[in-house]
């Protein structure tokens, strides 16, 4: 059920930007809950602000709620995601907003988990408040890809990062690849690993460049699920991977109790997913989204980002392009099949380009 209206004001316009910049402030810490900001206004003013900050504390609502106190009788709340009816970790943000007096509430797009879909809005409704909704649902949905695909399909949202110069090549054939692009495009990077649910690589990166892999920004403190797919669990004990804050789960086709345990020790998950050869790729990303994963951040060599891309399990390519050339012989971006005819080429679709340092970052998508 959508009360979509065409006859927004610019006050409406402005009232709902304001709550996703609330909502945005959240983005490194509310996994695996969706970011949302709510805005109160009463007689054009805005009279109490709040977004849900980290899963388990209050929601975007209540929090405005408090700072409004008594003035939110009679105000307007403009929410980012239509309001919960359900009990979870907090109460439902319904009631809150009804019993607070709240006249009208206008929300950006219908809540797609299953336990609000449009339970939010009847309840409301069916308390005399009026309800709205719409107003910017796509800014809405952009800035909870992961969460809004994962309540829909099961699967989360996979964005493949790729650093490479501008001919085409990820390192040397000796292996060499420190550091292709700059300092500030690894920091850009960062930010990337920090709003994802988790770090996805392949074992053979974890047994070539033995990276850490962890979020190192000031503006989180929450570590990511750190995933390697290592079909036969060579992954070492004392690798960087391990030895961090934070979970990690080896992923393998075929189990080797020795090795399972000697990860065990070391606090590490491993699950096993049979296969003749790798993983499935497929029910790696069904597995995590049952794990409630929302965003899964893939930087592994060539093979694995070519077989995510292939597989078309890419939503987005996040490309960094430093301004070198390695020259023949170098080692490619991606591993994909030789192609007999240009028709059968695989297309992209740039999204986005803008310099970070030195660099450029390309975001692509498959077409």
């Amino acid at each position: 059920m959508n009360d979509t209206t065409s006859e927004w004001t610019d006050e409406d316009r402005r009232a709902m930007s304001r709550a996703f910049a609330l909502a945005q402030r959240g983005l490194y810490t509310t996994d695996p809950n969706p970011r949302v900001g709510c805005v109160l206004l009463r007689d054009g003013q805005v009279v109490g602000e709040g977004w849900h900050e980290r899963a388990g504390e209050a929601h975007a609502e209540p929090r405005a709620l408090a700072t409004a106190g008594e003035a939110a009788r009679g105000a307007t709340a403009y929410v980012t995601l239509e309001p919960c009816d359900h009990h979870g970790r907090t109460g439902p943000c319904t009631q809150a907003l009804i019993e607070a007096g709240v006249s009208r509430v206008i929300y950006a797009m219908e809540d797609p988990n299953p336990l609000v879909a449009g339970a939010g809005a009847k309840r409301l409704r069916a308390s005399g408040v009026e309800v709205a909704s719409g107003l910017m649902a796509a800014a809405s949905e952009a800035l909870n890809p992961g969460y809004v695909r994962r309540m829909r399909t099961g699967m989360p949202f996979v964005r493949v990062k790729l650093a490479t110069s501008l001919d085409g090549h990820t390192a040397l054939a000796s292996g060499e690849s420190r550091w292709i692009t700059s300092k500030d495009a690894r920091k850009d990077a960062q930010y990337f690993r920090a709003r994802s649910s988790a770090i996805l690589t392949g074992v053979g990166t974890i047994l070539a460049d033995d990276p850490a892999l962890n979020v190192r920004i000031d503006e989180s403190d929450r570590q990511p699920l750190r995933v390697v797919l290592d079909s036969r669990l060579r992954t070492p004990s004392d690798a960087r991977v391990i030895d961090r804050e934070g979970q990690v789960l080896v992923i393998g086709t075929v189990d080797d109790e020795s090795r399972r345990r000697s990860l065990e020790l070391q606090d590490v998950e491993v699950q096993i997913i049979p296969s003749a050869v790798r993983p499935d790729l497929g029910a790696v990303l069904a597995l995590l989204g049952r794990r409630g994963a929302n965003e899964i951040w893939v930087e592994a060599g060539p093979i694995l980002a070519g077989a995510f891309v292939r597989a078309r399990l890419c939503d987005e390519l996040i490309i960094y392009v430093a301004p070198a050339l390695l020259g023949e012989g170098a080692r490619p971006l991606l591993d994909l099949p030789p192609l007999q005819r240009l028709e059968d080429k695989l297309s992209l679709r740039f999204t986005d380009c803008r310099s970070v340092g030195d660099d450029l970052r390309i975001t692509a998508v498959l077409a």
